[in-house]
């Protein structure tokens, strides 16, 4: 098992994700409607669960992305990075789109949020295409 590439794979994606939403922290904040507290942070930013199911997913992408590829025969990071931003793009992004658009959320949420599941899936495809 290619275990590795799919723990550096899956912690690459997470920590971009990391960056981005410190990127766009208070837009994402005010569109998700995410509970603060009195110093303008998430309520719950103490809270491991998050972290837990953040990281927990960034490695079932990160193992998904790594079989995917091995069947696709993907081993540059070129390929690997166009591979994840096109799945984070056409099957990740459009999902939250739906859900989103159905649950009435602002589109500025869809915009960060499937922009981070475009992006980060592009990293992991990178991390991965490098082993």
């Amino acid at each position: 098992m290619p275990l590795l590439a799919i723990i550096a794979a899956g912690l690459a994606g997470w920590a971009f994700g990391a960056v981005w939403y410190s990127i766009f922290a208070k837009p994402w904040m005010s569109a998700s409607g995410v509970a603060t507290d009195d110093s303008g942070r998430p309520a719950n930013q103490k809270k491991p669960l998050p972290y837990v199911i953040s990281i927990v997913s960034a490695m079932v992408v990160a193992a998904t992305m790594y079989y995917a590829f091995d069947m696709l025969d993907i081993v540059t990071v070129g390929k690997g990075f166009m591979s994840g931003l096109g799945i984070g793009a056409c099957f990740a992004a459009p999902w939250l789109a739906t859900n989103y658009g159905f649950a009435g959320r602002p589109f500025k949420l869809t915009l960060i949020d499937g922009g981070y599941a475009t992006f980060g899936s592009a990293v992991i495809g990178a991390v991965i295409a490098s082993f």
